[in-house]
């Protein structure tokens, strides 16, 4: 379990009560890649090797990963690293930092507008509705949930379960990704060097995320709720959008 019990004072319409509540836990742990500490993360105790898996993916330091190995609060990740990863200048690097902009995230894949609600639909946790004190992500690929994690960072969520999908070789340009958290070029980033084509949030994007949405093709989808959710990149990934906007002849606004 990554939540504990604490006592608290309830105040509801001017009238206190006692209760117990259920908070996250906030733990610490070392990423050693080949040998060499990159960083030390603040994360949930839980998919500690997917944790170490989809951060080397993510943060683009490689494309596969060969072993991961968890000892107390350490992490050992083996992977080839990419030409242009030099592990002495990520030693003590910051979370989200990239040493170069992803490239083009190629896929055939499309999915109907349904698959987007029912991706929106397995994005909560019961972890969330106890705590409200962590993100969610989903990943899911022919809708099919191939890995879902809870933490207390939204990079972290998504690491998590791009690390799942790697542990499991799962092939990843054939997967979509939901998350809760809003989405600046930090977290598109991720998306794309792990090679996702859609990305689903129910929050908000940013200029500069949408920017790097659109530069590497994925489809950026924000604001999913229900039944109801914005692209602001490549829509083309969305069955039936862009020809229903080409055959709209009525006149009516798009507002």
């Amino acid at each position: 379990m990554f939540t504990d019990s604490y006592p608290g004072i309830r105040v509801e319409d001017g009238i206190p009560r006692r209760i117990t509540d259920d908070v996250i836990r906030e733990d610490r742990f070392s990423l050693y890649l080949n040998n060499v500490h990159i960083l030390d993360q603040v994360a949930s105790n839980d998919m500690l090797r997917e944790l170490g898996a989809g951060f080397v993916i993510c943060e683009g330091l490689s494309d596969a990963v060969e072993a991961v190995t968890v000892d107390g609060t350490d992490i050992w990740i083996e992977a080839d690293t990419r030409k242009n990863v030099s592990l002495e200048m990520r030693t003590g690097g910051g979370h989200g930092i990239h040493q170069n902009e992803p490239g083009l995230v190629t896929s055939s894949l499309r999915i109907p507008p349904e698959e987007v609600y029912a991706a929106t639909a397995e994005i909560m946790s019961e972890t969330w509705q106890k705590t409200g004190g962590v993100h969610c992500s989903v990943l899911l690929t022919e809708g099919t949930v191939v890995a879902k994690s809870c933490d207390i960072g939204r990079h972290n969520t998504v690491d998590k379960v791009v690390g799942a999908a790697e542990l499991q070789r799962t092939d990843r340009s054939r997967c979509y990704i939901g998350c809760t958290g809003r989405q600046p070029s930090g977290m598109v980033g991720k998306v794309a060097n792990a090679g996702i084509p859609v990305l689903i949030s129910r929050a908000a994007p940013t200029n500069k995320g949408i920017a790097l949405a659109e530069r590497t093709g994925i489809t950026l989808i924000n604001f999913s709720r229900e039944r109801r959710f914005t692209i602001f990149a490549h829509p083309e990934r969305i069955s039936g959008i862009n020809e229903k906007l080409l055959n709209k002849t009525d006149g009516t606004s798009d507002e």
